[in-house]
């Protein structure tokens, strides 16, 4: 799997700024944006592409080049304003997937109505979690467990469907232990090892921080 998305990340408050360094760690390439410069100067040291710009003007989303970028993450809950037009203009650019923070369910449903594509609480989703559910696009969802394990939710690869977890012996092969499986948006629990694997399942497991990538490869 290629960690070569492009993201962009608009605002670098605590939240904005914990989605970028977590995306620049994690090997993707990123673009961190905000209107302060004295931000934007403190951040280049753990972001190497920082830019001070107006993200509510076309005309500096342009010069941004955003048009060029995978995903756009937008984390400036506290200006509803600001976020509503950095939205729009992501969308006239043609980004593909753009995130927005915001403060509450009612600016959340604004934002979606004029072009985000998915909506993030901070109280309910850090930072961190975000950008790992990001970098790593294979994966439904990740709850750090620990500093060195997490639990997350995957689909099935390719090569996996119609087979059983007793051939493909993910513990061995990835270091993975199965838990649980959904099917059909039903949960289940008690694992039967012999079912095959079919397209729409998957698979929610804990493993090795550190070997969340290779497994999605």
């Amino acid at each position: 799997m290629s960690m070569k998305k492009s993201y962009a990340v608009f605002g670098l408050g605590r939240y904005g700024l914990a989605v970028a360094k977590e995306l620049v760690m994690s090997g993707g390439d990123v673009l961190a944006v905000d209107e302060n410069s004295s931000v934007v100067n403190s951040a280049i040291a753990d972001i190497p592409v920082c830019k001070c710009a107006d993200v509510t003007d076309a005309e500096a989303i342009e010069q941004l080049g955003i048009s060029n970028i995978d995903v756009v993450i937008i984390s400036m809950a506290h200006n509803l304003e600001a976020s509503v037009m950095a939205i729009m203009h992501c969308k006239a650019a043609g980004v593909k997937t753009i995130i927005a923070k915001c403060a509450n369910e009612t600016h959340g449903e604004i934002m979606s109505k004029v072009g985000a594509d998915k909506v993030v609480f901070p109280e309910i989703e850090s930072g961190t979690r975000l950008a790992k559910n990001l970098i790593s696009s294979g994966f439904v969802d990740i709850i750090d467990l620990s500093k060195d394990v997490s639990m997350l939710e995957i689909e099935c690869k390719p090569d996996w469907i119609g087979k059983t977890l007793i051939e493909l012996d993910l513990r061995r092969k990835y270091g993975i232990n199965v838990i649980a499986i959904r099917e059909d948006d039903k949960l289940q629990t008690n694992v039967d090892p012999s079912i095959k694997l079919g397209e729409y399942t998957k698979l929610v497991i804990i493993a090795n921080t550190a070997k969340i990538g290779k497994i999605l490869k």
